[in-house]
């Protein structure tokens, strides 16, 4: 095995086990719970798949960005929830457990027809067909989110004391990541710092900024919920992103260090909001927050 095979599959084990830990602390019924709010799931996939979209489109329209920077921004608006962001919202912004893993498996079930199709519109809009392996969409998404989610469940449920390691799972799954996605970042450093400029890093930022709001308006009135819809339409699964823009960028083409200019800038602009609502979530008790709908 290569040094660069070794450090993919270290990036693969260390996503399934970042997921992994979150169901430790999650139930089957978590994964259709937001099937069973309508009007809150059609305001998620609206502010993810719809708003979205149509800004990463407009802005590759209206602006001179480089090619491979608008190709990231639309296959990251694309793209379903990313299997790290869970634990991100549940530990550092008090988001809602129920509904993150709930859009996270709602997010990923949809993408599975919307990509394909919403990429037939991108190419008529641009004037080229553009096209992307369905069967990479499903590999992405069952091995990414729902097989390791149902391994944590299936643990959950039969050795429910293994719920207490889910913290200490995450964390060293956490550190793994680090660890193997440092030499990446490294090695494609110099081309992220060649898309810098023509107004790229401008268009991350703007991109980020407006899914946060975008996403945080229509969160409804529980705070938490706002938290949850607010990040996960500001950040998007780069694995996925970079099989979709595949399909529309020759492979030669930097892509990877375009998706991870955008990731970067999305990471940093997300920050504050992060902060935010972490302090708005210690200040409110349990009995404050609103019931969801």
């Amino acid at each position: 095995m290569t040094a660069a095979q070794l450090i993919g599959l270290a990036i693969q084990v260390s996503i399934a086990l970042i997921v992994a830990s979150v169901a430790l602390n999650a139930r089957f019924s978590d994964l259709v719970s937001l099937w069973h709010r309508p009007a809150l799931l059609a305001r998620s996939l609206f502010s993810m798949y719809i708003v979205m979209p149509a800004l990463a489109v407009g802005a590759a329209l209206l602006f001179d960005l480089n090619v491979v920077v608008e190709a990231a921004l639309i296959a990251l608006a694309l793209a379903p929830v990313p299997p790290l962001l869970p634990r991100k919202e549940i530990e550092k912004a008090g988001a809602a457990p129920s509904y993150t893993v709930g859009l996270l498996a709602a997010a990923a079930a949809v993408s599975i027809a919307y990509v394909p199709a919403a990429l037939v519109v991108v190419g008529r809009i641009f004037g080229r067909p553009i096209h992307v392996d369905e069967a990479n969409v499903v590999k992405i998404v069952a091995t990414s989110i729902f097989v390791p989610f149902i391994a944590g469940l299936l643990v959950r449920r039969f050795a429910p004391s293994a719920a207490r390691l889910a913290r200490p799972l995450g964390i060293v799954a956490t550190i793994l990541l680090i660890a193997a996605a440092l030499p990446i970042l490294v090695k494609e450093w110099p081309a992220i710092r060649s898309l810098v400029g023509s107004y790229s890093v401008v268009a991350a930022a703007v991109f980020s900024i407006v899914g946060l709001a975008v996403g945080h308006a229509l969160g409804g009135p529980d705070p938490e919920e706002r938290t949850v819809l607010a990040l996960s339409t500001a950040s998007r699964h780069p694995a996925m992103a970079l099989a979709i823009a595949h399909g529309g960028v020759a492979d030669t083409q930097p892509l990877l260090a375009a998706v991870l200019l955008v990731v970067i800038v999305s990471t940093i602009v997300s920050l504050p909001y992060v902060k935010w609502r972490a302090r708005g979530h210690a200040r409110v008790s349990p009995q404050q927050r609103p019931r969801p709908s």
